[in-house]
């Protein structure tokens, strides 16, 4: 007798939400991959200062060889390379002293100057709001970083500066650029030595030594087949790997280790990164309406949030092309990681857009049960 009416509590718990949580949040994600939104996925739920939860499913390579996902795997960041290291690493040399926000990007490139781009601010170009274009296709003639970043100082504006909002990878650009010029390292070596390095992210790095880790992206004739190991981005890629808007490689764990700062105010185990008032300046909306983004990250939208719906107002977080998504939520200190290889083997997918969103509900919903 007590073995049935175990049996039928075990059925009826679905039914009435005692099965709620974190395993739900990640269904979402291993549903997604059963249906085909993306080969594999590693999903991350981070509350406070633990895991709450952190799965990978399905692939990290369908061809030319079938390589299973891990909770290690590294994937290619993409576009979470602003942020992370090129957005942080200005605002460390803004901490320290050596440059504000109201600077011209003159001041440390003059020959980017050119075509009315003398006024250009570093305020802007982490906004968005420079009137560059949002990217030019420079790896068709350019083949050295020197030559790309010269490209970049050739260009025209959009728009005035300051005018309107436009994502652009060519700002970031520009930052990686000045990050050199202003600390006399190139921006991989900045941020290895004061971000990764003393937060302990060791697996968070440009150009990885170790491709057998890493989620595979595009098939690509002109680049010898399926890219692995190396960024995806072509400009990127004819930059030598590292760039001020693409390039870095990471992994969940890493990029909850990077989270945890942030919403420590800058600081984690003792290791301070970066000023409570930088963070607080990186983390709320500066665009004056012209978009919702603020310095290096996305603040959350009223409507069609890469972070869903029921993410706090103060959550701010990033995308990348490649398939990857942070969100970070101060107020319920939660953290939905979605790192996904969603360009493999081909581009044509945009599936994970609506998957990003339905799991960060499901993650903010877990909360209830935590």
């Amino acid at each position: 007798m007590k073995l049935a009416v175990l049996l039928v509590a075990s059925l009826l718990l679905p039914l009435f939400g005692a099965d709620t949580g974190t395993e739900r949040a990640m269904e979402v994600v291993e549903r997604a991959v059963e249906e085909g939104a993306f080969p594999g996925a590693v999903a991350l739920i981070g509350k406070g200062n633990r895991v709450a939860a952190q799965e990978a499913y399905g692939h990290a390579m369908l061809v030319p060889e079938v390589r299973e996902m891990r909770e290690d795997t590294l994937f290619d960041l993409a576009s979470l390379t602003k942020p992370i290291a090129t957005a942080t690493s200005v605002m460390i040399l803004i901490d320290r002293g050596i440059m504000r926000l109201d600077d011209p990007a003159v001041l440390f490139i003059p020959e980017f100057g050119r075509n009315g781009k003398e006024s250009i601010t570093i305020r802007e170009l982490l906004t968005h709001t420079s009137g560059l274009p949002a990217s030019e296709p420079f790896y068709l003639s350019c083949s050295s970083y020197d030559e790309v970043i010269s490209a970049v100082c050739n260009v025209s504006l959009e728009y005035s500066p300051g005018e309107e909002y436009l994502y652009s990878d060519l700002g970031y650009m520009i930052l990686g650029e000045i990050v050199r010029m202003v600390s006399g390292e190139r921006l991989d070596v900045f941020a290895r030595e004061n971000i990764f390095g003393p937060l302990g992210m060791r697996n968070t790095t440009f150009n990885p030594q170790s491709k057998e880790r890493c989620a595979a992206t595009e098939l690509c004739p002109w680049r010898g087949g399926v890219i692995v190991g190396e960024v995806h981005d072509e400009n990127a890629y004819a930059m030598g790997g590292a760039s001020g808007h693409a390039g870095l490689f990471s992994t969940a764990s890493d990029l909850f280790t990077f989270a945890q700062m942030m919403l420590n105010g800058g600081q984690y185990r003792g290791k301070r990164i970066l000023s409570t008032g930088a963070v607080r300046a990186m983390t709320r909306e500066q665009t004056h309406g012209k978009g919702d983004y603020g310095f290096g990250w996305m603040m959350k939208s009223d409507t069609y949030s890469s972070g869903g719906d029921l993410l706090s107002e103060s959550s701010y977080g990033h995308t990348g092309f490649t398939g990857t998504s942070i969100w970070i939520d101060p107020e319920a200190e939660l953290v939905v990681i979605l790192l996904t290889n969603r360009v493999h083997p081909t581009r044509d997918n945009n599936a994970h857009i609506r998957v990003r969103a339905l799991f960060a509900n499901a993650a903010v919903a877990s909360l209830a049960s935590q």
